[in-house]
């Protein structure tokens, strides 16, 4: 195996563990509500849908992000459902109950939380192999526009994974 191979067998590896870290990422109540994902094929259509929302809505960093995600080896996403988890006395969403957060449409504290934790726990296994990465709201986003995580999942991050010599997420446009 040349060595371009075998880096990347070792992201598509640590996309797959990155995976395993965010199932198994501490959550309130122990409610699974995380979903996980490995885009390789369909990050082009991914990088091709970033920059159509970076040019309608005139956010520059959806284009800079989508030139990212072309040039990595894949992109781990990362989301959550929304599910009220009942704990009284709360108000961490801004509501008095869990009732009114739904009759409102607000989003659960926990669930975002447990969100931020499974997310830390997949970069974490990224860090510890050398695999660079960049967590990014916009590819989160267009993935959910495009549908490729199920629909009940409402937030959501990307993660490119690149194995270079020069970090591409850093000194970007």
């Amino acid at each position: 195996m040349l060595g371009r191979e075998a880096e990347e067998s070792a992201v598509l590896t640590v996309a797959q563990l990155m995976c395993a870290a965010a199932r198994t990422a501490p959550k309130a109540r122990g409610m699974d509500d995380i979903e996980t994902r490995i885009l390789r094929e369909e990050k082009e259509r991914l990088a091709n849908k970033m920059e159509e929302i970076g040019r309608q809505y005139d956010v520059p960093f959806f284009i800079r992000d989508a030139d990212n995600v072309r040039r990595s080896l894949v992109v781990v996403l990362i989301g959550t459902r929304i599910t009220p988890h009942n704990l009284s006395p709360c108000g961490f969403c801004g509501f008095a109950n869990c009732q009114e957060m739904q009759e409102k449409g607000g989003i659960c504290a926990f669930s975002l939380n447990d969100l931020g934790i499974a997310v830390g726990s997949a970069v974490s296994i990224a860090s510890l192999h050398h695999i660079d990465n960049r967590i990014m709201f916009s590819a989160g986003y267009t993935a959910l526009r495009l549908g490729l995580l199920p629909p009940e999942v409402k937030v959501a991050f990307g993660i490119p994974l690149s194995c270079t010599g020069k970090n591409i997420f850093f000194d970007r446009r």
